[in-house]
């Protein structure tokens, strides 16, 4: 799009974006139209921003009127996200002052028509979403909030639309600032306005606000209710719905499926999540990435490790080239790639690149965020994994103990963030108390790490079952703990058959989690004498190394995502008629 020669970059500067908007109407109306002048604004920004003006920028962007213009050039919302991350990271508290002066403004038209309130209730929408966008929940809340009043002002129908979709947006940024609890309380209420828009004879989609649900109750660990909730969400999608719902919906619930692991359904979901994001959002866009961070939650799930690794590579790109600096979208994006690269790299013992990716996450988040904000409980407990790992390899006696010290102390600190939030009975206090119980046997406190995998393992049978993944996990360390450190070797075969058991049928023979527990058996039978078995498993485990050679030759995880795409409603069809024949469990060897 070419630009009128008295808009162009160097008849620009001399005056203000806060001029420009001023002179818009009377000036300047018969040369371009508003939409192209939002543009034009938008491209001032990001050049005042590459100039380094932060100043005169930051100036510019708190004054609501000149930021509301910008925010109209949706199509250069990434030039946006950028410029207005550099301000955040100058200390220019933008967003802040944006979401105060629209509570102001909120306040001073309570009295106002209804045609000025549904007015300023649009802007707030616009405003709320691209500060949630961004990742700055807090302020965005405060917008939502401001929206939420104006909307109970009045009964009418229109109204309780509006507020039925200011709940789903209020719902999702304190679902993404672990507000949970406040949003039960978000989902209660737009519940009610969509009964009062029943007795009015209307109905409203409902495809987002459950959608919303799924994930806080994903959040939140209460699995067999995340999953209810996805397929009622499913069930609500329908033509015409807007796309960004549609694939926040096919993510939560392709989520949903893999911590119940039915790993078919997860697939084709999360595939065309990818799909339609990419095709309609673009390679570079945020929502690209969202859907690349749950297709590698998913690869790495299904044990596609290497893939995953590459997969959560590609997301991070994308939110550093969109936000850069230190937003919280970067950060999860860091924590994601550090835990699937300490996980990939296991075996090897190469932790630098997980350890650096941890540490960024932990940076990015501790500037931003409260130092007992929840976010941190699984940034500290992934770079405490790590560490674990890298004391365990050094040579040095008194690195290892500082190692092994400042590892103890971020586990404590991530069980303590769990149990406040979630209190004892959860799977994630479940995970810290394994994760210590790991620590303490590289810590050499047996009887410490005993009580802590007893403890995980009796909490996670109870929430999850006796088969479930992350039983086996705590079953096989226990295992180990008997095996390596305090000769119970009777115990220790018994617990590293069933993680084998559990292991193969979840996920095939091919699983990677089996050569631990293989390794563990030739050295227990070695240990009591049992040649015959350690022969038996020595050839179990050459088996498993041919098996695992072959199994994910695939270089590029992307490239069959959708080849010959579906249509959306044919995904979502064969989700339900797969739901209603009764789950699927595959096994994936």
């Amino acid at each position: 799009m070419d630009i009128p020669g008295r808009l162009q970059a160097e008849h620009w500067f001399p005056c203000t974006l806060r001029n420009l908007t001023c002179t818009y109407r009377d000036d300047i109306c018969c040369i371009v139209t508003e939409s192209h002048f939002s543009l034009c604004l938008t491209v001032l920004c990001s050049q005042l921003y590459q100039q380094g003006r932060l100043c005169q920028l930051g100036g510019e962007f708190c004054e609501l009127e000149v930021f509301a213009k910008v925010l109209r050039a949706s199509d250069k919302r990434h030039l946006l996200h950028h410029c207005f991350q550099a301000l955040m990271d100058h200390g220019v508290k933008v967003a802040s002052v944006l979401a105060n002066s629209f509570s102001r403004r909120c306040s001073y038209i309570a009295e106002s028509d209804a045609h000025v309130k549904e007015k300023a209730i649009q802007f707030g929408f616009v405003l709320g979403g691209f500060l949630s966008d961004a990742g700055w929940y807090g302020d965005a809340e405060k917008v939502f909030l401001s929206c939420l009043q104006l909307c109970t002002l009045h009964s009418e129908v229109l109204h309780c639309y509006r507020a039925v979709e200011c709940c789903v947006r209020l719902l999702h940024v304190r679902n993404g600032n672990c507000k949970y609890h406040l949003g039960e309380e978000t989902f209660k209420l737009a519940q009610s306005y969509m009964d009062k828009l029943a007795k009015h004879g209307h109905q409203a989609n409902k495809a987002a606000l459950y959608g919303e649900l799924c994930a806080l109750l994903f959040a939140k660990s209460h699995y067999d209710e995340a999953y209810r909730w996805c397929i009622e969400a499913m069930k609500e999608i329908t033509p015409g719905l807007p796309v960004k719902v549609v694939v926040d919906v096919l993510r939560q619930a392709s989520k949903a499926c893999v911590v119940k692991r039915e790993f078919r359904k997860a697939e084709q979901l999360i595939k065309h999540a990818v799909f339609l994001a990419r095709e309609h959002f673009g390679h570079k866009h945020p929502k690209y990435s969202d859907t690349l961070l749950d297709y590698g939650f998913y690869l790495l799930n299904v044990d596609n490790i290497c893939q995953s690794v590459a997969i959560y590579q590609t997301a991070l790109d994308i939110r550093q080239s969109v936000f850069g600096g230190k937003n919280i979208h970067v950060a999860t994006a860091h924590e994601d790639l550090a835990y699937s690269s300490y996980v990939h790299q296991y075996s090897s013992g190469k932790f630098d690149n997980a350890l650096f990716h941890a540490e960024r996450a932990i940076d990015i988040i501790t500037h931003i965020l409260p130092e007992d904000h929840l976010l941190l409980a699984s940034s500290k407990r992934v770079k405490a994994l790590i560490l674990e790992e890298i004391a365990i390899d050094c040579h040095n006696k008194e690195t290892e103990e500082r190692l092994l010290q400042e590892a103890h102390d971020l586990h404590l600190s991530s069980l303590q963030l769990a149990k406040k939030a979630f209190g004892e009975f959860n799977v994630q206090t479940a995970k810290h108390y394994g994760n210590l119980g790991r620590l303490y046997q590289s810590m050499r406190k047996f009887k410490e790490a005993e009580e802590m995998h007893i403890k995980a393992i009796q909490i996670k049978e109870q929430l999850l079952g006796h088969e479930d993944y992350e039983v086996a996990l705590s079953v096989g360390h226990l295992a180990s703990l008997y095996n390596y450190d305090m000769n119970q070797y009777e115990d220790a075969e018994r617990l590293y058959l069933r993680s084998i058991a559990i292991g193969k049928k979840l996920f095939g023979e091919g699983y990677s989690g089996l050569e631990y527990d293989y390794r563990g058996l030739i050295k227990l039978y070695n240990s009591v004498g049992n040649y015959e078995k350690v022969f038996e498993y020595h050839n179990v485990l050459s088996n498993w190394n041919r098996l695992r050679d072959r199994q994910f030759a695939v270089a590029d995880a992307l490239e069959d995502v959708n080849t010959t795409p579906q249509q959306t409603q044919e995904v979502v069809q064969a989700f339900l008629l797969a739901q209603s024949l009764g789950p699927t469990r595959p096994c994936l060897g």
